[in-house]
């Protein structure tokens, strides 16, 4: 039978035919054949948060092509590793399956739980297991965003029983930490300046995981409403053949208040 011209080519649902694309590429394009695993790892993380993007906008549409563009990330790393007799996309699907299967012996085996905080303990204590770690914080990666990783470090922690059962006792923390915050800011030192304010922050994010609040979302909610609304206030500058350093803070302040009502 003779080979399909790459022409000939069109889009399917069969993920097998994702995966030819990808060798295709690898062989054809100049770009694609270029690629490390190391000089696209950047481009894999914004292609998370720009799929995070369209969760936060409730924009389906638009999260179906971003898990599009995680999955081209995940063929492509599978693909190159391939050419070097590491592993292979099949490789990639075994290892997730059989993780989820063993991590979940509750379901595909003989396990009782009694509710989501023992599903939570079980996976833990499995993994814990797993690649001799020696910690319960070894799976938590150094390079997720500060906040992120707070949050993660403290849940892990709490599913060994290193936590507070109520949000009261870590408000009390917090309290805590501010007010020693407060006692530095005159001091001039620097150093123990930011080591208490990341004590304080380490705190919010405590009070708000035990609210059953995430940090990192709530966050970055707040900086695109504080994007809208700052853009709310230039373009109303802009309107009068002004910019933000042309007038007072207490115009500015008067607009902010205005796009705070349209919200």
């Amino acid at each position: 039978m003779p080979e399909i011209k790459y022409s000939d080519i069109k889009p399917t649902t069969d993920f097998r035919d994702l995966v030819k694309i990808m060798e295709i590429l690898r062989r054809e394009c100049p770009w694609d054949r270029k690629q490390t695993h190391e000089s696209i790892k950047d481009l894999m993380v914004e292609e998370i948060y720009e799929a995070i993007d369209a969760i936060d906008k409730q924009d389906f549409d638009d999260l179906r092509k971003e898990l599009g563009d995680l999955l081209l990330h995940i063929v492509f790393h599978a693909e190159m590793a391939r050419e070097k007799a590491r592993f292979d996309i099949n490789d990639v699907v075994f290892s997730i399956q059989e993780k989820l299967i063993r991590r979940h012996p509750h379901v595909f085996g003989d396990t009782q739980v009694d509710g989501e905080a023992a599903v939570l303990k079980n996976w833990e204590r499995i993994k814990q297991t797993e690649g001799g770690q020696k910690s319960v914080l070894g799976g938590v990666p150094a390079q997720l965003p500060a906040l992120l990783r707070a949050q993660r470090m403290q849940e892990k922690a709490g599913g060994v029983g290193f936590d507070w059962k109520e949000w009261q006792p870590a408000w009390e923390k917090l309290r805590e930490e501010i007010g020693e915050f407060e006692e530095l800011i005159a001091s001039g030192n620097k150093d123990a300046l930011s080591d208490e304010f990341g004590d304080v922050l380490f705190s919010m994010v405590n009070v708000g995981r035990l609210l059953k609040l995430n940090a990192e979302d709530s966050l970055r909610l707040t900086n695109n409403k504080f994007q809208r609304r700052f853009e709310y206030i230039e373009k109303k500058l802009a309107e009068i053949g002004k910019v933000p350093g042309d007038v007072t803070l207490d115009e500015m302040d008067v607009l902010w208040n205005e796009a705070k009502t349209l919200e």
